[in-house]
């Protein structure tokens, strides 16, 4: 089982292992908590994985997005 270690951020961009069915492999992320938002970046679908189902489907990361200032993460 792969884990990524990386921190996860809105505007992410990720390649997942497997396509969706409109052929896309890109996704952004979208919200960030227990359940990650992603949108399709070729059909525009929104779709909620938990976190685990996310780690384990993310191949790489495209783009990152920016982090939180600093007063604002919660740890």
């Amino acid at each position: 089982m792969i884990e990524i270690s990386a921190p996860i951020y809105l505007g992410d961009v990720v390649e997942m292992r497997k396509p969706h069915p409109c052929v896309g492999k890109q996704w952004e992320v979208v919200r960030v908590g227990a359940d990650i938002g992603l949108v399709c970046l070729t059909c525009g679908r929104h779709v909620l994985l938990p976190r685990r189902n996310f780690a384990r489907g993310v191949k790489k990361f495209i783009r990152r997005g920016t982090p939180p200032p600093a007063e604002q993460q919660i740890f």
